[in-house]
């Protein structure tokens, strides 16, 4: 299955995040410091049924990775949520 990995955030510190499957909530978490640490938090919390996560940030999907990238380059994998976000935000103005 893919989930996706719903991050949002609700001040410049703090970021939340939802994974959902088919629309439905699976689980989250709240009060983290950036996408990268809910990124991570939420690849951690995945099950075996699991193969890949499209990842969004306030929205807006940046792409949809296998699982192992996820743990491997969550590092990049944020910043290119970040860029894409800003980017789509910027011509919607």
């Amino acid at each position: 299955m893919i989930v996706r990995f719903n991050i949002d955030s609700f001040d410049k510190a703090q970021y939340e995040y939802r994974v959902t499957y088919e629309g439905e909530d699976l689980f989250g978490d709240a009060g983290l410091g950036g996408i990268e640490e809910c990124i991570i938090a939420a690849t951690e919390g995945l099950g075996q049924d699991a193969v890949a996560a499209e990842v969004a940030f306030r929205g807006i999907i940046s792409g949809t990775y296998p699982l192992a990238s996820l743990a491997l380059m969550s590092a990049q994998i944020a910043v290119h949520a970040l860029q894409t976000t800003e980017a789509v935000e910027e011509v919607s103005r």
